[in-house]
């Protein structure tokens, strides 16, 4: 498959790429509105500059919406006669709940068996990066990311392992401060045990 068929591929069965809008003015005005069903007074020198700056803040950790991940992983694909594993471990990952808009933060393990062809290693954090800014559920990014490096790289087989903290659980609800969930996806050769065993050792001391 030629990289524009896997580009289209991944557009159709994993994301979408949202079309890119001002609308600074519209979050604005509903983080205002929030404050003051919250009883606090939006006029008062804290909270002045507040609905300005939540704007901004959101809309940077939502840029994910507006990215295209396969152009990232076409701009810098390489040919090279290699079959090992390639593992890409301790990524820092920050993303939003979609369920309470509060963060959950980790780290993501990407792996994959090369089929002739390789990315450049700052594009698989990239790809990372690119899921996690959007409102997520951890098992959804671990999805995503995998399916778009299998898509756009037609390896042998992708491995993503990610574990996260999330605020949700950890200050709201059953407040559970030392909880961690640890979610993976397993395509391809990964999904024979010792393709998958030789990846969890490489990653042993991380989890």
């Amino acid at each position: 498959m030629k990289c524009e068929e896997s580009n289209r591929k991944c557009q159709h069965t994993v994301f979408k790429i949202a079309e890119k809008k001002d609308n600074s003015p519209v979050i604005r005005e509903s983080v205002a509105n929030i404050l003051s069903a919250l009883g606090e007074d939006v006029g008062r020198e804290g909270l002045v500059k507040t609905p300005e700056r939540v704007a901004k803040a959101l809309q940077f950790l939502t840029k994910g919406y507006y990215e295209d991940p396969c152009s990232i992983i076409k701009s810098a694909l390489f040919e090279e006669d290699i079959n090992e594993m390639i593992v890409v471990k301790d990524i820092e990952l920050y993303s939003m709940c979609e369920h309470h808009l509060l963060p959950f933060v980790g780290k993501a393990h990407v792996a994959y068996l090369p089929r002739g062809r390789i990315v450049g290693l700052s594009k698989v954090a990239r790809v990372v990066d690119i899921f996690a800014r959007r409102f997520q559920v951890q098992e959804r990014l671990t999805k995503q990311i995998a399916e778009t490096l299998n898509n756009c790289l037609e390896p042998q087989g992708v491995a993503v392992v990610i574990q996260a903290a999330h605020m949700c659980m950890q200050m709201r609800g059953v407040q559970k401060q030392n909880s961690v969930m640890v979610t993976s996806t397993m395509l391809g050769a990964f999904q024979e045990l010792a393709t998958r065993n030789e990846f969890m050792n490489f990653i042993k001391g991380s989890l």
